[in-house]
């Protein structure tokens, strides 16, 4: 059966599992499918009915929501494991997970990202206010995953898990801006990570390209 992954190239959670296929060595189909457009298809909505991305889809199983997408592809598939047996090294990757979605994305993908790089590229208006609140929101978020990276359970650079392809697509987009780039260099344990995470094959493999312009 044919893997068949819906989603936006641009989505940093539809990067995230597009690196665990190609981790775990899956050949997949990509549908591009924009959650932001009036047009979606039905078709579409009959998979995801909150109309987000990703969707995976394979036989009669359909699959959405990113971290149960990736750990399904991890336990079906044969390939080098990306869950940590030990208890508290997976417990760690499953806190940095959370703590990525619950308070990392917006700060430093929504706000940082968008408000300095992407909305000037399209020729729209940032907000610095937005600026302000994701740079004090991300250095929260990048100080709290310092201090669980520096016990060297996760985010290791020796061993790859959920949780480095989870940070990684989204310090793609942070470190694209001036600002997230100096902030990070705060965090050395994260830094020492991101020198060495941004080589990855995988990341490399699914870089978007520069977003279009309009």
């Amino acid at each position: 059966m044919t893997v068949v992954l819906h989603g936006l190239k641009y989505s940093v959670y539809t990067r995230i599992v597009k690196m665990a296929l190609l981790e775990k060595g899956v050949a997949f189909d990509q549908v591009e499918v924009n959650p932001f457009a009036d047009d979606m298809p039905l078709s579409y909505l009959d998979l995801h009915p909150f109309r987000r991305v990703p969707t995976l889809v394979l036989g009669d199983v359909v699959l959405y929501e990113t971290t149960a997408i990736t750990r399904y592809i991890d336990e079906s598939f044969d390939g080098p494991s990306l869950q940590p047996e030990d208890p508290l090294a997976r417990a760690r990757m499953t806190q940095i997970i959370s703590i990525i979605d619950n308070y990392a994305y917006i700060p430093m993908v929504r706000q940082v990202f968008s408000h300095i790089v992407l909305w000037p590229h399209l020729g729209r208006e940032s907000d610095p206010e937005q600026v302000s609140l994701g740079l004090t929101g991300a250095r929260l978020a990048l100080k709290a995953l310092e201090n669980i990276a520096s016990e060297g359970h996760q985010l290791n650079s020796k061993s790859r898990s959920l949780a480095d392809l989870h940070l990684a697509a989204m310090m793609t987009y942070f470190v694209a801006a001036d600002e997230g780039a100096e902030m990070l260099q705060e965090f050395p344990v994260l830094a020492d990570w991101w020198q060495k995470m941004r080589l990855c094959q995988s990341l490399a493999a699914t870089d978007p390209g520069q977003f279009p312009q309009g």
